[in-house]
């Protein structure tokens, strides 16, 4: 299987099908289609603007898109959105779990594209264990022996409850290691809390933004190779002042304002320390289902 470029429906049904195929049958393919894989030619921090494609949520439950509760459930239409997002210009590369990442490799996508490994899914959606986000995906010797390009951790502080602990040293341990690889070490920082209906939330006031940039900051042996992901919250100048660490802003839930995310991500990404884009549901389930149209014009605020 190869090729980046956009396809027909009927086609990627049967690059589908022989995915499913040679899964089962031949599941050494993977490593194979791993050592094929063309890397990009510069490093991210040296590639420009970065346009990453995240596709990670699945694994930790996180199904829902706009309204409809199983959107990335459906596992041949969720890679049919992020082919059709990877073919389009200026589109760097994407953020994924072993699963995502290895089904893209086996389509032939990754070529000449970023590949980023998602490394802690443990803490499920909505679970009681939810802020004790384990590492049960990608470790960073995996990451390296795999070709990847750098890995991606979910760091939720919640002052709260012990499990934080756990999480921050795992996360502490996941950039260093990455470091010592010379990979890339992205970092998702927020402060949480849990609402009256028990699920986690996410605190986005810029006072909360800014302590949990400056402890994601600090996270680790060396932060040579961190970057941090983060979302587009009040007074950006004054949130990413918090760090001299490079910076991607995030996506978020899908809205039905498109613009307004637009306009969000083209005043921060004009900040000395932002460097693009890491977006998932937003461009991949817009409300007017229109995954081409949707990664362009996020692209063109880059």
């Amino acid at each position: 299987m190869s090729g980046n470029e956009s396809i027909g429906a009927g086609a990627f049904a049967a690059r589908y099908a022989e995915l499913v195929e040679v899964r089962a049958a031949r599941p050494q393919a993977i490593a194979e289609a791993a050592a094929r894989r063309v890397r990009p030619p510069a490093p991210p921090g040296a590639a420009g603007p970065l346009m990453i494609i995240a596709a990670d949520h699945p694994a930790r439950g996180a199904l829902a898109a706009g309204p409809a509760p199983l959107a990335m459930g459906d596992r041949r239409d969720l890679l049919e959105r992020v082919c059709a997002a990877l073919a389009r210009p200026g589109v760097s590369g994407v953020l994924g779990t072993p699963d995502v990442i290895e089904d893209l490799l086996l389509l032939g996508a990754l070529d000449g594209k970023f590949a980023i490994g998602s490394m802690n899914r443990g803490g499920l959606a909505g679970a009681a264990f939810e802020i004790d986000d384990r590492f049960t995906a990608y470790t960073a010797a995996a990451i390296a022996a795999a070709g990847l390009d750098g890995g991606k951790m979910l760091l939720r502080l919640d002052l709260s409850d012990p499990a934080t602990a756990r999480t921050l040293e795992s996360c502490a341990h996941a950039v260093t290691g990455l470091a010592g690889h010379g990979l890339m070490a992205m970092v998702e920082p927020f402060l949480s809390a849990r609402r009256g209906d028990g699920r986690v939330g996410n605190l986005l006031t810029p006072e909360a933004m800014i302590k949990a940039i400056a402890i994601a900051s600090g996270l680790g042996a060396t932060s040579a190779r961190t970057w941090l992901k983060v979302p587009v919250v009040d007074r950006m100048e004054e949130v990413m002042a918090a760090s001299t660490l490079p910076a991607l802003l995030l996506g978020g839930e899908v809205t039905g304002d498109p613009g307004a995310a637009l306009a969000g991500w083209k005043a921060a990404l004009a900040l000395p320390s932002v460097r693009g884009l890491v977006v998932g549901r937003t461009l991949l389930y817009p409300p007017d289902d229109d995954v081409a149209g949707a990664v362009d014009a996020a692209v063109g605020v880059l």
